[in-house]
């Protein structure tokens, strides 16, 4: 019973964790903006860098990135076999109630949170390093050629399962970044309409 607790008990931590709003916490105390008003709207570290600054903005994506880790690294020292069946699907259901954290905040009434992306590449960071890094520099470079963070976050996201079951060969990790990249797409649904249109944000200058 004491084991069902902890378990239980650090699946609802990693939810709590996921929905603090850092960015919204962060350009409200010291820029005295509220950043759901301002810029897309998106409480997540692009938008807290287009609208409070760079310092903000990333600061932003460190805290964002690390209540992906958090969660995650004290699962699998929690448990006694995190390589197994059912510890991969453990370690994964905690990856992703810290991702749903940060997509639907318990406290912003499950409404108004990011996207998901920096939490998410958090998560993978333990499950998966290799995938993780792979990842990142697949998001750089698209970020560096499009520079839109959109294409390059939806970039990063489309090769996630793929690297994820070439590395892990797990079931549950891959099912689990099938589920995150499904979700991240979701929620990049105006972006992706903004740049069928062309007129979609860019990170540097002001150019749509």
């Amino acid at each position: 019973m004491i084991d069902v607790f902890k378990y239980v008990g650090l699946t609802f931590l990693a939810y709590l964790l996921g929905s603090i709003p850092f960015g919204l916490v962060l350009s409200s105390l010291f820029s005295n903006q509220d950043i759901r008003h301002k810029g897309s709207g998106n409480i997540g570290a692009t938008n807290v860098l287009r609208v409070a600054g760079t310092r903000l903005g990333l600061l932003t994506l460190f805290l964002d990135v690390f209540k992906g880790i958090l969660p995650v690294f004290i699962a699998v020292h929690l448990m006694e076999n995190p390589e197994n069946h059912w510890g991969q699907a453990y370690l994964s259901l905690i990856a992703i109630a810290a991702f749903i954290g940060h997509l639907y905040p318990l406290y912003l009434g499950l409404q108004g949170g990011g996207k998901g992306v920096a939490t998410a590449w958090g998560c993978f960071l333990i499950l998966s390093p290799a995938s993780a890094l792979i990842t990142l520099l697949v998001f750089v470079m698209m970020a560096c050629v499009s520079n839109r963070a959109s294409i390059a976050s939806l970039s990063g996201a489309a090769v996630l399962p793929i690297l994820i079951g070439y590395t892990t060969h797990s079931v549950s990790f891959t099912l689990c970044a099938a589920i995150v990249t499904t979700l991240i797409v979701y929620r990049h649904r105006d972006n992706i309409m903004r740049l069928a249109r062309g007129t979609e944000s860019t990170i540097w200058g002001n150019k749509p």
